[in-house]
């Protein structure tokens, strides 16, 4: 394949790939801000201790994050066509790539919070302050750096996700891979798509780090 046929397939599926990881990280960063949040609160000493609650989103996050994302991929194949219609696609590999990612960037949402220094939280109660305004304020204001570095990393795993996706004809990158690079042995477009991801992960952690680093300084 010459490079005038190569150019608008790489140039198609950086968009698929990018609207894939887009869409997931909006996605997975609503979601494992919430579950990551709760997860702190109901803690035993947390603002909204309910250790029942705790348990149980603990084991859905832990069940979550022990299965590889291909096992995933396929076990929730009657869930993605309930949500989307269809199992094949850049839309419907949204939906694995999201519940994959929600409990791991949960975790470190959690890890995050719990950093934060507990003076604060405790003067921030002494002067008054309501939970809402505990969480909003004081607890995800002073983890903005961890969180932010947290997405990076999983923004990054999003990406490794929606190339494994290919697999079954997700779009994006790693489809491109596999159909040409891989059952076509056109070496030049696996060469490709692999420096693309390559400098999308390295963009993404350049951002990810400067971001952190101004929030940190803050």
């Amino acid at each position: 394949m010459t490079w005038s046929d190569i150019a608008p397939l790489l140039w198609q599926a950086t968009k698929e790939s990018a609207y894939m990881v887009g869409v997931a990280t909006v996605l997975t960063a609503a979601g494992g801000l919430l579950i990551g949040v709760l997860l702190v609160l109901t803690d035993r000493g947390g603002l909204l201790a309910a250790r029942p609650v705790n348990a149980v989103l603990g084991l859905i996050v832990n069940i979550g994050r022990s299965l590889p994302f291909i096992i995933l991929l396929v076990a929730i194949i009657p869930f993605t066509r309930a949500v989307v219609g269809t199992t094949i696609g850049t839309t419907a590999a949204i939906v694995p790539l999201t519940v994959g990612a929600i409990p791991f960037y949960a975790r470190i949402v959690e890890t995050s919070i719990r950093e934060v220094d507990r003076d604060v939280i405790a003067a921030a109660r002494a002067m008054g302050a309501s939970r809402p305004q505990i969480v909003r304020k004081v607890l995800l204001r002073e983890a903005r750096p961890g969180l932010v570095a947290g997405l990076t990393i999983t923004v990054i795993a999003l990406v490794s996700y929606s190339a494994m996706a290919g697999v079954v004809g997700g779009g994006g990158l790693g489809d491109l891979a596999i159909r040409y690079g891989y059952q076509r042995f056109e070496n030049e477009v696996m060469v490709a798509t692999v420096l693309l991801l390559v400098v999308f992960v390295q963009l993404t952690q350049m951002l990810g780090d400067f971001v952190a680093r101004r929030l940190s300084h803050q």
